[in-house]
This record gives structure tokens, C-alpha cells and sequence, in this order.
């Protein structure tokens, strides 16, 4: 019988619903006993997001590229007086950072896009509320949670290594060290073909 003749069979639709069942019924339940028992969970699952307030550069990158617009950030200028320098300097110093996590729905792009690694996912994922307004966590707790943050997983041994890695060894090597382009093999330059006459000469 084809697959449309099954389909036109009375009672075929719930004749598959009651094995289902019956084949579930044979089966051990495999119930979590939550909050006795805490679940084992990835180590990169999306918790709660921590913030490192001295990586933040007020760059406002967070802010501006998150779709809920959920993350508050306010700063102010100082200037900062450099031995030797001709002028004074200015840095953004952070005011408030708040996270609405009543309004985030766990997208990662605030960390994504975070240029010096500010902002981190924890697996924490206890900190329900019972009024909504608690749930705009400030740069205090939100600093709070980096101690729960996983430390990174080790580089691959046989991969590349990252661009500061290969920085801080050319610099250590000094000028005129062979480098990766240096010591690359230079293609194969053809010899231009010689034009021909007609004679063939």
C-alpha cells in the first residue's frame, strides 16, 4: 500500500498515538529530582551574563547591537596625565552598567561582539525573582558572578597559535627573525613564452 493509502486509513492517527503510548508506558520515568539534586549542565550553557568592569572600555558596542535594548550604560571622561607625554590623556571611566534580564532573551551578541572580553556567560541560572524590577542586575552584581565564570577550555596543541601569541613571539625574536612569510616557499615565476612569427622563427 502506498504511503497516501496509509494515510487514508480510518483510525491509522491514533492507532500510532496508542503504541506510542504503550511504548512509553514500558519505560522507567526520567525525572530530575530538581532542587535536591542540581542538574548537570554543559559547561557552556547560558546562564547569566557576568561583567569584568576593569576589561570595559565603555566602547558601547554591547548597548548599540542588542536587539531588546536591555543593557544601560552611562560614563564620564577624565583626563589622565602621562609621564613624558606632551598632553594630557582622557579615558572613559564606567558610571553604570545594567543588564534588564526581565527584557534579555540570551542572544550572546553583547558578548560576541564585546572587543576586550567584558562580558561572560556563567551556567548560574538561579536567580529568579519575585518582583521583576530586581531582575536589572547593576555593574556590582553583575561583577559578582564572574567568579562563577568557567575558565576558557586549553588551545589545541597542533593549532595556530592566536594573533597575540604570534605577536609576543616576533617581538621576542627581534628584527630580521624569520617569520611564517619569510620562510614561505616563493611560487614558481614562469619564463614569458617567446613570440613566434609566422615563419615559426
Amino acid at each position: 500500500m502506498s504511503e497516501n493509502g496509509d494515510r487514508n486509513v480510518p483510525g491509522k492517527g491514533l492507532l500510532d498515538g496508542l503504541a506510542v503510548t504503550l511504548k512509553t508506558l514500558t519505560r522507567r520515568s526520567g525525572t530530575q529530582q530538581y532542587p535536591d539534586v542540581q542538574p548537570d549542565l554543559p559547561p557552556r550553557s547560558r546562564g547569566v551574563i557576568a561583567l569584568s568592569e576593569e576589561n570595559c572600555t565603555v566602547c558601547m558596542l554591547c548597548a548599540r547591537e542588542c536587539p531588546d535594548w536591555c543593557i544601560y550604560i552611562d560614563s564620564h571622561k577624565e583626563e589622565v596625565v602621562v609621564p613624558g607625554a606632551a598632553r594630557a590623556r582622557q579615558r572613559n571611566v564606567l558610571d553604570r552598567f545594567d543588564i534588564d534580564f526581565s527584557l534579555c532573551m540570551y542572544c550572546g551578541i553583547c558578548i560576541e561582539v564585546c572587543p576586550f572580553d567584558a562580558l561572560h556567560w556563567t551556567p548560574e541560572f538561579e536567580y529568579a525573582e519575585t518582583d521583576v524590577l530586581s531582575l536589572l542586575h547593576d555593574k556590582t552584581r553583575l561583577g559578582e558572578w564572574m567568579r562563577t565564570v568557567p575558565s576558557p577550555p586549553a588551545h589545541d596543541v597542533l593549532g595556530e597559535p592566536s594573533k597575540e601569541e604570534a605577536t609576543a613571539a616576533r617581538k621576542a625574536a627581534g628584527p630580521g627573525a624569520a617569520t611564517a612569510a619569510k620562510t614561505a616557499r616563493p611560487a614558481t615565476v614562469r619564463a614569458p613564452r617567446a613570440e613566434t612569427t609566422e615563419d615559426g622563427k
